[in-house]
């Protein structure tokens, strides 16, 4: 087979590796194709504000049923732990068949606890959320010369002390027409959708269209009464209705019913099905994120530039004056140096709560697993926003399945501590299983009370409650267990000298230590601080956060900040002759907890100025604290990990007697 042969037949995989790409879709985004008058409905999910951050059921105002009933959509976990609930709703629409003037329901006269309770959604600016072929409804608005976006819309709006509702809804739905492939797709018919081929004719001849946007603006209209009396749920309203979200006319009442109608209008539009969330994910100040990973390089580079200093001048030259002494000069002039070199019969000695050490720094392993993993898997888009609650979904499973990891790390690090004796191995993985996923189960459960006695969606079923002990008992302890056993078979790292009976006096120093190793913390805060106020936004603002790509490169960098601060502070401690280093290099940097948290209450005040009332409050700080531990955990473990081998390696440099 000669050259041209050759390149004619990847040419032609090359072709069909294309081909086979061109029909490739993430899990969650497979293009859903209606054909003309196809039946699709909206959905709902829940009502939600930035004022309280307390989710509420759609249905829990005086809103229109659906005429079958309510019924939930199919849910994950990670949807039920963010608290969405996803339910049918009387909106439906038919694809390409523009409508007007679609009268849904008049409701019952409102009792004292609906006026109430819709007067307190109204000042608390909750909004309605809708969903359409997975697209959540969007509403644009010109402001100041500012164009606007939000997801969803307000229940109401106050004027002058009087109540309003919007209780006339005017769709936009933008289609492109479906383009033939040579690859299969998906066919939709109302919220179902299967496996088609695009060899049958008789489809493909038909037009047919993928929903590509949805837009939705509210109004407060006035139906006149005499004209509902024989009108049924989807029947034409008599007379038009003027949608006009510059004037309000329904003011609720108590005794009164609410009447609410809707238009839908179909827009042929030339963006793509690939493209359809583009509205959603458009990526603001990438200028500042651009900016966030030149600010962590300039910290990396200076502390690099320290280390290289330690590694290069200062122990090299240590270690060459100290094995060119025989050992009578050596015992001599230990009287007279200074430095880590005198505590080389107590640096490897046993820290305190060596224990709880093992554990924590396990457990921050696995959390660091799974941050790393996770984000991975979202910068590559296998958990994007059409597929709700997989990123919270992929972190639990994550975070279980990692547990294997969490006991090997534990066992093997307190093996390694205890000079090669495994006794109690079963004790620390048990405990390991139980450290991170008790405290977090305490704080969850102690916020999932408040949002019980809010009645709030945001709490978790007690169904879920089951699942997740099911989860934990039966995936994640045994996955511990089984690592921590792998730990006994492994080989520990062996010291390259031995501790002193008698332990050594430390120097008093000028200023505690302590102030320093908390101090620490600033350097690897100032990472990712800016990162971090676009996540705070995300969580509590709704704003949709996608550039898990910058994110990755910012956690990639917070390792490397890490581990270079950890390992200076370290070094620092053994100059002054403090061999009580272990602690020490965790907390080096895993203070920067302490600054996350403190960015957390200053974000609350001035960031979250109109979140209101104690319950939301707690909310807030108990998710931050949360955060804050994990942090906590996973930098610390990278910075004693760091300094471990590094102190092993330097001492091993040293000629023992």
């Amino acid at each position: 087979m000669d050259f041209f042969d050759k390149l004619k037949n990847w040419i032609l995989v090359y072709s069909l590796f294309l081909q086979c790409a061109s029909g490739f879709y993430l899990p969650g985004s497979f293009p859903h194709k209606y054909n003309i008058g196809n039946q699709f409905s909206v959905k709902v999910n829940s009502l939600t504000s930035i004022d309280t951050e307390i989710p509420y059921g759609y249905y829990s105002l005086p809103f229109c049923k659906p005429l079958e009933g309510v019924k939930d959509s199919a849910e994950n976990l990670g949807e039920l732990l963010m608290g969405d609930r996803i339910e049918n709703s009387p909106y439906r629409f038919k694809m390409h068949v523009n409508e007007s003037e679609i009268f849904l329901c008049q409701t019952n006269a409102l009792s004292a606890d609906e006026f109430k309770v819709l007067k307190e959604r109204i000042d608390e600016m909750y909004q309605v959320n809708l969903i359409l072929d997975n697209l959540p409804a969007i509403r644009y608005m010109n402001k100041d010369g500012y164009f606007l976006r939000w997801t969803g819309y307000p229940v109401g709006i106050k004027v002058n002390d009087v109540y309003y509702v919007f209780n006339h809804l005017k769709f936009t739905v933008l289609v492109h027409k479906y383009e033939r492939s040579t690859v299969p797709g998906v066919i939709g018919d109302g919220d179902g959708a299967e496996l088609i081929t695009t060899d049958d004719k008789s489809i493909t001849d038909t037009p047919s269209y993928m929903v590509v946007g949805f837009e939705v603006v509210p109004c407060s209209f006035q139906h006149t009464t005499d004209l509902l009396k024989n009108l049924k749920p989807y029947d034409k309203f008599p007379s038009p209705i003027n949608c006009d979200p510059a004037t309000v006319a329904v003011m609720i009442q108590e005794g009164k019913p609410l009447v609410f109608s809707y238009e839908v209008n179909f827009v042929e539009s030339d963006i793509k099905w690939p493209s359809r969330w583009d509205a959603y994910l458009k990526m603001e100040g990438s200028k500042v994120h651009w900016f966030s990973i030149l600010n962590s390089m300039m910290v990396i580079t200076f502390l690099a530039g320290i280390v290289l200093i330690i590694f290069l001048r200062t122990i090299r030259r240590d270690l060459a004056r100290y094995e060119e002494l025989d050992k009578e000069a050596q015992a001599q002039i230990n009287e007279e140096l200074s430095g880590w070199k005198l505590v080389v019969g107590d640096v490897f000695r046993v820290p305190e709560n060596s224990t709880l050490l093992s554990m924590m720094v396990a457990d921050g392993c696995r959390i660091l697993g799974m941050a790393v993993v996770t984000i991975l898997f979202a910068a590559l888009g296998f958990m994007s926003p059409a597929s709700r609650g997989t990123l919270i979904t992929g972190m639990l499973l994550f975070y279980m399945f990692l547990g294997i990891i969490a006991g090997y790390v534990a066992v093997w690090l307190l093996k390694t501590l205890n000079a090669g004796n495994t006794n109690g191995w079963f004790s620390i993985s048990w405990r390991v299983s139980f450290f991170f996923p008790g405290i977090a189960f305490l704080i969850l459960t102690v916020l999932n009370f408040l949002l019980w006695g809010s009645h709030s969606t945001g709490a978790i079923p007690f169904t879920t409650y089951i699942v997740l002990l099911l989860l934990w008992f039966c995936i994640s302890m045994p996955l511990t267990l089984i690592g921590g056993y792998i730990g006994t078979k492994a080989p520990h790292l062996e010291y390259p000298c031995r501790s002193n009976q008698i332990p050594r006096e430390i120097p008093a120093n000028r200023f505690p230590t302590w102030l320093l190793v908390i101090g620490a913390g600033t350097l690897p805060f100032g990472t990712l601080f800016i990162e971090l106020f676009f996540i705070m936004s995300s969580i509590w603002l709704g704003r949709v956060y996608y550039v898990f790509g910058f994110l990755l490169v910012v956690l990639i960098l917070l390792v490397v900040v890490c581990a270079e601060v950890s390992l200076v502070l370290t070094y620092m401690h053994l100059c002054m002759e403090d061999w009580r280093w272990w602690w020490k290099s965790y907390f080096a940097s895993g203070s920067v907890a302490i600054y996350i948290f403190f960015y957390s209450i200053n974000y609350l005040v001035f960031d979250l100025k109109s979140l209101s009332g104690p319950v939301s409050a707690m909310l807030y700080l108990g998710y931050s604290l949360l955060m804050a531990l994990a942090v906590m955990l996973a930098t610390g473990a990278i910075g004693f990990l760091t300094s471990f081998f590094f102190v092993h390696r330097l001492f091993s440099s040293v000629k023992i007697d």
